[in-house]
């Protein structure tokens, strides 16, 4: 009997795959990658035509071993790694390091390629099998020596000139600077006032319904025609005398369509904005949806189509199924007679996968609810919704847009609308006539609550309307938002800069390496990341401009469809970077990046003090420092004074008995000195507890409790640094019998008793 060796990627999903294939197949795991790029210098020899130098990584080795072991008793070798590049180019590597020789390498070798985890996919894929994609593989290999050349030539440029530890790379430096220049474009912001007005009108006492000031005197209101409160009052004081009426109504029907099926980088956004993931998270939740669950009686069984795609394309299966569960759930009017077909953005057909849908849209979220975890529910739902919404008729709604006029008999005394006998305010309103796909899904929008539709009163043209109320209301022009997880995702694909499978590996690495960090869901950009960003938009634009990363990525793509060769994609990005590279070595001082003047002198040496990046940001330091100067002072302290006053203690200063101020600092609320700069003594706010012992070290201290930076009690003399001695046990007043050294509580756990102990060396005093 035939034996066939199939190698998938990953273990979770090497069972299930070998039970559907069943005798005669043997399902092994690669555990991901088998080989790469030694992280260090001369992975690449550029010299010999960018040659890679791959290695097989230490932690694959038992991994080949046991394939190899397998491989000894089978006629046939199927490759079903990932239906993407990285997963063709894995199999590229499984070859390579099998050492399976590519004229006469001794048994069969096919490729096999799907896209769900289920037993018809899995037996159609092996019954058409191909050979590995060369130009997928040469496309992968071009990504992998690319981002080497940037990260190993520009992350050591990054240490000499600002600090050790720092790294740069293709896509992930790109992203920075959308962070950093939108931060930027905030502090750069200033606020404008501007003012409107909103009227209740009324047809009938009964029925209200508000309308908007949208022209006054025959002119159309913009946005900052009413500039401030002297103009909103005189406005409304006019409207007040108003008659009012309806001068004009306008109907029309809307129609609104579903959004299409998700693909990687929609999902990633949508998760974050309707379930609060992070693309992380999404990630790792989707793969164990396609990889496989344990669903009872059927068991273990890919929920979820492969969740690294740019298609918006589903299949006929999935569209018939999609059909049957709209017309039994929902009735026919909210079924489609002929599919709806979206249309795959991506320009390389060979990665036009389908969407990431539901294996099996007949399983409904409630019924597979049971089976899942709490995260792994969620998404479930959240994709099979849209992939059903996307099948369903269109929703219809009556939108009515209202003009009302009102004559003032008393035209405004002041501002730009002095004399105006005549304003025009417009009210606008939908109804829902049919909800086709929005009664079971509305997609999400960015910083915005979703679509709320308003009800107007039935009234007839030319109708007298009741003045109820005019509210003026106060705005302010809001600062652009920074970037949220789905905002940046989105920002990225619109650009075309990377990889929608990448962004949640380049965002974690931006707040790993405290580039940025996410508060409250939003980008910050640290010290740090201003500084690496600064250097690069100044020195290395090019490399850092959206346009040519994406230039990049496009073509990266052509590479992968047969258009271009991968080694001269490489060279004519590596001569001019390495001689942009060697001539900023000369040219970029490290103290114009790290240092910054201030026109304060030092209030000790009475040198000008300098703004300094450290390890923990930016620090204030007196720039006398290498003449033995050690003054220093905290910029987030400063600021954090510039706008709370200082809050006055009870305590006294024990140096000067000035009063004690308590403040806010990096690492939380503490006493300072008011006599400061005369005097700069600071205590913790909440001063250790003491416990009535006398350190027996230098018999001048007492012990205190403290609390270690894991959060372990211990208990320390307060003459630290003076005196050093510590315990972790209580200590107790009473005195070792043997030797006068302050005894030890013990606790004995399984018997749930005390006893003392002495913790002198040398000492074997034990109480009973």
């Amino acid at each position: 009997m035939s034996q066939s060796l199939v190698i998938v990627e990953s273990p979770a999903k090497a069972k299930t795959i070998e039970k559907f294939l069943g005798k005669g197949y043997m399902v092994l795991a690669s555990f991901g990658h088998v080989r790469a790029l030694p992280s260090k210098q001369g992975s690449v020899d550029i010299a010999n035509d960018f040659e890679p130098r791959y290695q097989v990584l230490p932690e694959s080795k038992k991994h080949i071993d046991a394939i190899k072991k397998a491989l000894k008793g089978a006629d046939r070798l199927l490759l079903a790694t990932d239906p993407d590049r990285e997963g063709e180019a894995i199999s590229w590597h499984m070859l390579a390091a099998l050492g399976l020789d590519k004229k006469n390498p001794g048994v069969d070798i096919q490729r096999v390629v799907f896209h769900e985890i289920t037993k018809d996919a899995i037996i159609h894929a092996v019954r058409h099998p191909r050979a590995i994609s060369g130009d997928l593989v040469d496309a992968q290999q071009a990504r992998s020596v690319l981002d080497y050349l940037v990260g190993f030539n520009l992350s050591p440029f990054l240490w000499k000139k600002i600090r050790y530890g720092l790294s740069a790379g293709r896509v992930q430096s790109v992203a920075l600077r959308l962070i950093c220049e939108r931060e930027k474009e905030i502090r750069a912001f200033a606020e404008q006032e501007y003012w409107s007005i909103a009227a209740r009108l009324g047809v009938t006492p009964e029925q209200e319904f508000m309308a908007a000031l949208v022209e006054v005197g025959g002119k159309k209101l913009g946005k900052f025609d009413i500039p401030d409160e002297t103009v909103a009052a005189a406005l409304k004081a006019a409207l007040q005398t108003g008659a009012y009426r309806v001068e004009k109504i306008t109907r029309s029907e809307k129609k609104r369509n579903p959004a299409p099926p998700f693909t990687t980088s929609t999902l990633q956004q949508e998760a974050s904005r309707k379930l609060g993931f992070s693309a992380r998270k999404t990630m790792s939740t989707a793969q164990k949806l396609y990889e496989g669950v344990n669903i009872g009686e059927a068991g273990t069984v890919g929920l979820i189509t492969y969740m690294r795609t740019d298609s918006v394309t589903l299949s006929s299966q999935a569209l018939k199924e999609a059909h049957d569960v709209i017309s039994a759930a929902y009735g026919k009017e909210y079924a489609l007679a002929k599919p709806r077909i979206y249309k795959t953005k991506t320009k390389n057909a060979q990665e036009a996968h389908e969407a990431i849908r539901p294996t099996y849209i007949a399983k409904t979220p409630a019924e597979l609810k049971k089976f899942l975890t709490p995260d792994l529910y969620k998404l479930y739902e959240l994709i099979w919704k849209r992939t059903v919404a996307c099948q369903m008729a269109e929703a219809l709604l009556d939108q009515t847009s209202i003009d009302i006029s009102a004559d003032l008999a008393t035209a405004p005394g002041a501002g730009p609308f002095k004399g105006a006998r005549r304003a025009g305010m417009r009210a606008s309103g939908s109804v829902i006539r049919f909800s086709g796909f929005m009664k079971l899904y509305i997609e999400g929008v960015d910083d915005q609550d979703e679509e709320k539709e308003g009800l107007l009163p039935p009234m007839q043209e030319g109708a007298g309307l009741k003045l109820h109320e005019l509210l003026p209301e106060q705005h302010f022009t809001q600062p652009p938002p920074r970037y949220t997880e789905a905002t940046l995702v989105k920002t990225l694909e619109e650009y075309g800069i990377g990889r929608p499978s990448t962004y949640a590996s380049i965002m974690n690495t931006l707040v790993e390496r405290k580039y940025a960090r996410l508060d409250k869901k939003r980008f910050f950009p640290e010290d740090v990341g201003m500084v690496v960003n600064d250097l690069l938009t100044a020195h290395f634009s090019r490399y850092v401009d959206y346009n040519f990363t994406a230039g990049l990525e496009e073509e990266l793509d052509q590479v992968s469809r047969g258009e271009k060769q991968w080694k001269p994609l490489l060279k004519e990005f590596w001569e001019p970077f390495s001689t942009l590279l060697k001539q900023k070595e000369g040219e970029v001082s490290k103290s114009d990046l790290t240092t910054e003047a201030t026109d304060e002198a030092c209030p000790e040496c009475g040198k000008p003090l300098v703004v300094k990046l450290g390890k923990r940001g930016k620090f204030i330091a007196c720039s006398g420092f290498r003449e033995g100067c050690k003054y220093t002072r905290n910029i987030e302290s400063e600021k954090a004074e510039e706008t709370a006053e200082p809050v006055l203690s009870d305590e006294k200063c024990d140096k000067c008995g000035e009063p004690m101020l308590i403040k806010d600092g990096r690492y939380g609320k503490y006493l300072a000195c008011s006599g400061y700069p005369a005097c700069k003594n600071i205590q913790p706010l909440n001063k250790p507890k003491g416990t009535g012992v006398t350190c027996p070290e230098c018999e001048e201290g007492e012990l205190t409790e403290k609390k270690s930076r894991y959060g372990k009690m211990f208990y320390s003399c307060n003459r630290y640094p003076q005196c050093k001695f510590a315990l972790w046990d209580p200590p107790m007043e009473k005195k070792c019998p043997k030797c006068g050294f302050p005894l030890l509580v013990k606790k004995v756990y399984k018997k749930k008793g005390e006893f003392l102990k002495c913790p002198r060396e040398g000492c074997d005093y034990t109480s009973e």
